[in-house]
C-alpha cells in the first residue's frame, strides 16, 4: 500500500521494505515491536484507569488533572486495542481480513484517538495556566463539572476533524487478488496533498503552538509575578502537577513530531527510498509507543497517583491476635484486628486482660 493512499494506520506495507532489484522483503522486526509496546500500554494505562476508578469507591472525588488524566488513558487504551488489527496486517503484507465495517471503525478509531489525546493535552496546558497564574481568581471553573464539559467537547470536535476518515476509509484491491485498508480519496494526489497539511495542522502544528504559547506564558508569571502567593502546600501540589503535565506534552511531542515531519516529507517524495521507509517505520513505532509511556510518567512524576496506586494495589494489611481467653467447649478464639487496633481497644490506664477470671 502506498504511502500517499494511507493515513498513519493504513500502511499495509510499512513492514516490507524494496530491495534494489524490485524483490519485495517483509521483516517480522516491526510486529513484534508493536505486540510488546501493545502488551506493555494497555497493561499500563489499565492499571491507571483502575486506580482512579478505584479512588471514586472509596467515595473520593475526582480532581481536574485526575479527569484529564483518565481520559488521556482512557484514550490511549482505545489506540492500542487497534493494534492487533495493524499487527495482523503486517504480518500479510498489507492484506486486510476483516471487512469494509471494521477498516472504516478501526482506522478512524486510530485517527480519532490520535487527535483527541493532542486536544486534551493543550487542554491540560489551559488548567495548568489557570492554576499557576490564576490560581483563585477562576477557581470556580477549574471543577470536575466543567473538566468533564470540556472532555465532552474535546471529543465532539475530535469526531468533526476526523469526517474525511469516515468518508474515504475503504478496502483497495492489491495485485495478488487481496485487499487492503487505506483512505480512497478521489483524487489521490491533491487530495492527500491537502489530507496531509490538514491532519498536520489541526491534530499537531496548532496544538503544539497553543500548548508552547501557554507554558510560555506560565514561565514568565513565575518568573517576574510578585502578587501574594496561595498556601505553601497549594504551590508545592500545583508545581509537581504542573511538572507532570509538561512531562506528558513533552513525551507526547517527542514521540509524534517524526511522524508528522516524515508525512510532510513524502509529499515530495515520489518512490520512497529503503532509508526513508525504516525511517518512517521508526516514527510510527515511537507514536504508539506514546501511549505506553504515559502510564510510567503519571507513576514516576505523580506523587498523589503513586500513593492512589499503592493503596489501589495493596490490601489492608491485617494481622490475627489471639484471644487466650477459652470458651465454653475450650476452643481458641481468633480475631482479626487492624494494625494499631490493640492499643484503641485497650481501656486508658490499665492494661487489657488476657485470662478470664476463674
Amino acid at each position: 500500500m502506498d504511502f500517499s493512499n494511507s493515513s498513519k494506520f493504513a500502511l499495509g506495507d510499512i513492514n516490507s521494505t524494496t530491495a534494489a532489484d524490485g524483490t519485495h522483503t517483509s521483516s517480522p522486526i516491526l510486529p513484534a515491536i508493536f505486540g510488546i509496546i501493545c502488551l506493555l500500554g494497555i497493561k499500563g494505562n489499565c492499571i491507571v484507569i483502575y486506580t482512579i476508578m478505584k479512588r471514586t469507591k472509596c467515595r473520593a472525588k475526582l480532581t481536574v488533572p485526575d479527569i484529564f488524566i483518565l481520559n488521556l488513558s482512557f484514550v490511549d487504551l482505545l489506540f492500542l486495542l487497534g493494534m492487533p488489527f495493524l499487527i495482523h496486517q503486517l504480518l500479510g503484507n498489507g492484506s486486510w481480513h476483516f471487512g469494509a465495517a471494521m477498516c472504516t471503525v478501526i482506522t478512524a478509531l486510530d485517527s480519532n484517538s490520535q487527535i483527541v489525546s493532542t486536544y486534551i493535552l493543550t487542554v491540560m496546558t489551559l488548567d495548568r495556566y489557570l492554576a499557576t497564574v490564576h490560581p483563585i481568581r477562576f477557581n470556580y471553573i477549574r471543577t470536575p463539572f466543567v473538566a468533564a464539559l470540556v472532555i465532552g467537547l474535546v471529543w465532539a470536535l475530535s469526531l468533526l476533524t476526523i469526517i474525511p476518515v469516515w468518508m474515504y476509509a475503504g478496502l483497495m484491491s492489491l495485485p495478488d487478488g487481496l485487499v487492503a485498508c487505506a483512505l480512497l480519496m478521489p483524487d489521490p494526489v491533491t487530495d492527500t496533498y491537502w489530507f496531509t497539511l490538514y491532519q498536520f495542522f489541526f491534530a499537531f502544528a496548532v496544538p503544539l503552538l497553543i500548548i508552547c504559547l501557554v507554558y510560555f506564558k506560565i514561565l514568565q508569571h513565575m518568573s517576574t509575578s510578585v502578587a501574594p502567593l496561595p498556601p505553601q502546600s497549594l504551590r508545592v501540589r500545583t508545581k509537581k502537577v504542573t511538572r507532570m503535565a509538561v512531562a506528558i506534552c513533552v513525551a507526547f511531542f517527542i514521540c509524534w513530531a517524526p511522524f508528522y515531519i516524515l508525512q510532510l516529507v513524502h509529499l515530495g517524495v515520489q518512490r520512497p527510498s529503503l532509508a526513508f521507509s525504516y525511517a518512517y517505520n521508526i516514527a510510527i513505532s515511537m507514536g504508539y509507543a506514546n501511549s505506553c509511556i504515559n502510564p510510567f510518567l503519571y507513576i514516576t512524576l505523580g506523587e498523589a497517583f503513586k500513593r492512589q496506586l499503592l493503596r489501589a494495589v495493596r490490601p489492608v494489611k491485617r494481622k490475627g491476635r489471639v484471644d487466650p481467653s477459652l470458651s465454653e467447649g475450650g476452643s481458641v478464639n481468633v480475631r482479626m484486628v487492624r494494625e494499631g487496633a490493640q492499643q484503641e481497644r485497650a481501656p486508658q490506664g490499665r492494661a487489657p486482660r488476657d485470662v478470664a477470671p476463674r
